[in-house]
């Protein structure tokens, strides 16, 4: 009897990755129709829902459950900072992204406190492909850092083991990286000086993101 090789279905490509579930919060008509128009029509991306307040989004996003959600801070009555506060305790496998007008040092590094890993600049950095790869970089748990907020993150730990008397909290890495990054230095330069790949520098700014929100978790219990 003549043997017929059956066909072997080809191996799933492990490249290929799930679409990035992404929710927005945003109070402006206008802009919530664009955004959510964008994420409708960008390959890698679900768009899940969009909210005109804090607390819609407090009711409806912990049933959806995305991966990402875009949440401008100035809403009407609750902020965004401390919608990210409570949505971060429900959600904590979320990415939260601030959407906000003027680089605010001061309402940035409080939404990251909160829990957020990033914003972006409306008009800016919030439109076409720079808010998509943003979106994209923090659904996958990057956590973009630059000169502004790395200035702030050094002076926060800078008081760190004087107030508690325990060791440094974050390693002797990542504060190098840290410096680097405050002193204005790309990913890319920072890992060719230290001697790394771009994807640990990556991992080093996660790490950061985590323990500056550790304590500040940590500062409001106390």
């Amino acid at each position: 009897m003549k043997m017929v090789n059956a066909k072997s279905e080809p191996a799933p490509d492990a490249t290929v990755l799930r679409p990035v579930r992404v929710c927005v919060v945003e109070d402006d008509n206008v802009a919530r129709e664009q955004l959510s128009h964008q994420l409708q029509q960008a390959n890698g991306f679900t768009f899940v829902s969009c909210h005109r307040s804090a607390e819609n989004a407090l009711e409806e996003i912990p049933r959806h459950k995305p991966d990402v959600v875009l949440m401008d801070i100035n809403l009407p009555k609750m902020s965004g900072i401390d919608c990210v506060r409570h949505l971060k305790a429900l959600l904590p496998g979320t990415q939260f992204v601030m959407l906000t007008v003027y680089e605010d040092a001061d309402a940035i590094f409080k939404s990251l406190l909160a829990g957020a890993v990033g914003y972006l600049l409306k008009g800016r950095s919030a439109t076409g492909d720079k808010l998509l790869e943003a979106l994209r970089d923090a659904g996958r748990g990057g956590s973009p850092l630059n000169s502004l907020i790395a200035r702030k993150i050094v002076q926060h730990f800078h008081h760190q083991p004087s107030r508690s008397g325990k060791e440094h909290p974050l390693s002797v890495r990542e504060r190098e990286v840290l410096e680097l990054l405050s002193k204005g230095l790309p990913y890319k330069e920072i890992a060719d000086m230290l001697g790394v790949n771009i994807e640990t520098v990556r991992k080093h700014c996660h790490n950061i993101y985590e323990k500056l929100q550790v304590s500040s978790r940590t500062e409001a219990v106390v």
